[in-house]
């Protein structure tokens, strides 16, 4: 079963406008269901996966337990070359260009003959506002 237009252009449309954040097919479902478009899971799942095929999406998998995120991407060679940081508070994700981690990860590949996936590498911690908002 293929998704119709009005659908695929709403699950777009979602991640495009939550592209700084990790989302995930609950949030999407829920989404989709408050435009007037319910669409089943499987079927989330099954068009996700054509949108990571096509690289306009990328798929994170923090470990066998929690449900997959997905994040849209505006410039597909951009996360390809720089980290990212993600608050665990507010789910904000943090594109992070750092010449220091460049020269790490240029370190591990000559001297450890290990390529870095720089759009799978995530930093995990706190924001600089939700670390405000705890201190206040």
């Amino acid at each position: 079963m293929k998704y119709n237009t009005v659908q695929k252009e709403k699950l777009i449309e979602f991640l495009m406008n939550n592209k700084d954040k990790h989302t995930n097919v609950q949030e999407i479902s829920a989404y989709l269901r408050s435009e007037g478009t319910p669409v089943g899971t499987a079927t989330i799942y099954r068009q996700l996966d054509s949108l990571v095929d096509s690289g306009i999406v990328r798929k994170f998998v923090i470990d066998g337990k929690t449900s997959a995120c997905y994040q849209y991407i505006e410039n597909k060679q951009e996360c390809r070359e720089h980290f990212h940081l993600k608050c665990l508070c507010c789910g904000k994700l943090i594109h992070l260009e750092c010449s220091q981690l460049a020269e790490i990860s240029r370190h591990i590949a000559e001297n450890h003959g290990f390529e870095i996936d720089h759009s799978q590498t995530v930093f995990y911690g706190r924001c600089s506002a939700c670390r405000k908002s705890d201190e206040g």
